[in-house]
């Protein structure tokens, strides 16, 4: 399968149209080890080489967008996948042995891994190359065709997508379809053989209803309010300067970002003067920081205002967090928001229902353990989990006690860049693994293979029956 570059018309067609072309390369042929090596290889060279062309484009449709942080954030993440995958793939697609029953010995019994045709992959605007390509890996990885479905609201992330998917792929196996809301209900309701999607939690219960009607399987990663807990044990400054770390990366536009930090409450103040101290350290100036990211739209920055808003008009003591008095968000078209503490807050305050997805930190107090867990508990799964802490007791508790879909001790955000280990969500924050071995099997179909041997031992199990078959079934019964 050598590389082509799709047509330039190909958002042009129905989606309908680019899909049923992909079913029939994949009912014509499965891609070999060598030839899905191959692809990740240009998949490879193809990031490496657009590397700046993804800078510019993100940082256009954010209007500001660190350097560091794209090539971190989109680019590095997939290149590691990519590493890991080819390193693993030929073990990956083994025939596994499986144990058979001793009554049908000698046969044998096996699992052979299959690709399940064509992909669709619905990706978000926050990290635009890496929510699209790390999920594409694992396709290719199994063997199936791909059809992907950019955000609207990332357009020159989609051109430069485009361009890496033609320089990697064929047309006949990654294909890439742009448009706003109409063309995205309708990939979503496409027949696809499974669909992953990268959003929000009410977006993904529209796409699941939608896939639903095709019986499609999902992998949904859904993100949600993952807390950050900090142990009485743990010194709260070097807490703080880690969650402020995770809560900063992209402006706080991370789905495993740092929602809200439980925190004692005696360490209050230690940890509220850790994060004043951690966000000079890291951004000594905000408006004109070039390592400090825009909001990605308007709506979002007017969203994250109101949040605060909120808050402070329900009694919550907002601590912007502008080292050099800047004032970033007097100017909406820069669209900067300050890192921002907010203390006291409620269950009524919008900002402790919904997901922030911005460098808005609510800090919660505790008086023990067992409130932390109990708070978390409480509330719908998170994605990911951020604990603080010495104890290996009170460490194993909030491990086997809480919910999560991943979790770092002692940082944030860490967990994702471990190559080997499974990615997704629990309940409200997704369902399904798209990272690692599990995401070649998510996406593979584990066919049952029992090869029976010349000697048929059911044979003395079948009509006419005898007294030979009564004694065989009193001894498999215990009788």
């Amino acid at each position: 399968m050598d590389a082509a570059t799709p047509a330039p018309a190909a958002s042009s067609r129905h989606p309908s149209a680019i899909l049923s072309d992909l079913k029939e390369a994949a009912r014509k042929r499965v891609p070999t080890y060598e030839e899905r090596i191959d692809a990740l290889d240009r998949l490879q060279a193809a990031l490496v080489a657009r590397k700046d062309a993804i800078v510019r484009a993100v940082a256009a449709d954010f209007g500001h967008r660190s350097k560091h942080e794209t090539l971190m954030g989109d680019i590095l993440p997939v290149l590691g996948a990519i590493q890991h995958t080819k390193t693993h793939l030929r073990d990956w697609m083994e025939p596994e042995d499986r144990e058979t029953d001793w009554v049908h010995f000698p046969s044998t019994s096996k699992v052979i891994h299959q690709p399940l045709g064509v992909v669709g992959i619905i990706a978000p605007w926050n990290y635009p190359l890496q929510l699209t390509l790390s999920p594409l890996v694992g396709a290719v990885a199994a063997g199936n065709r791909s059809m992907i479905k950019p955000s609207e609201l990332a357009p020159r992330s989609a051109d430069v997508l485009r361009d890496v998917v033609g320089d990697a792929f064929a047309a006949d196996w990654v294909a890439v379809v742009t448009g706003g809301q109409e063309v995205a209900e309708t990939f979503a309701a496409l027949p696809f053989d499974h669909l992953i999607f990268t959003g929000s939690t009410r977006v993904g219960k529209l796409v699941m209803r939608a896939a639903s009607d095709n019986l499609v399987p999902v992998t949904l990663e859904l993100g949600g309010k993952s807390p950050a807990i900090v142990g009485r044990d743990y010194d709260a400054g070097t807490a703080a300067s880690r969650i402020m770390c995770g809560k900063t990366f992209n402006a706080g536009q991370t789905c495993i970002a740092p929602d809200y930090a439980l925190v004692p409450t005696d360490a209050r103040g230690s940890f509220v003067e850790g994060c004043r101290a951690a966000v000079t350290r890291m951004y000594p100036t905000l408006a004109g920081n070039p390592d400090y990211s825009g909001i990605a739209s308007d709506a979002h920055y007017e969203r994250l205002r109101a949040l605060v808003d909120d808050a402070r008009s329900q009694g919550a003591e907002v601590v912007e967090l502008d080292p050099a008095n800047e004032k970033p968000g007097a100017d909406a078209t820069a669209r900067k928001i300050a890192p921002t503490l907010l203390l006291g807050v409620t269950d009524s305050m919008h900002c402790m229902q919904d997901e922030i997805f911005g460098p808005l930190l609510p800090i919660v107090t505790y008086a023990g353990i067992d409130q932390a867990i109990a708070h978390v508990n409480a509330r719908p799964r998170p994605l990911a989990l951020y604990y603080f802490g010495h104890s290996e007791a009170e460490t194993n508790r909030v491990l086997t006690e809480t919910l999560s879909g991943g979790v770092t001790i002692n940082d944030t955000l860490l967990h994702i860049m471990q190559n080997d280990l499974p990615y997704g969500g629990v309940g409200a924050s997704g369902m399904g693994k798209y990272h690692s071995r599990e995401g070649f099997l998510a996406l593979s179909h584990q066919k049952s293979v029992f090869r029976q041997s010349w000697i048929r031992a059911r044979g003395l199990l079948v009509p006419p029956y005898r007294a030979t078959a009564d004694r065989l079934l009193r001894f498999l019964l215990g009788a």
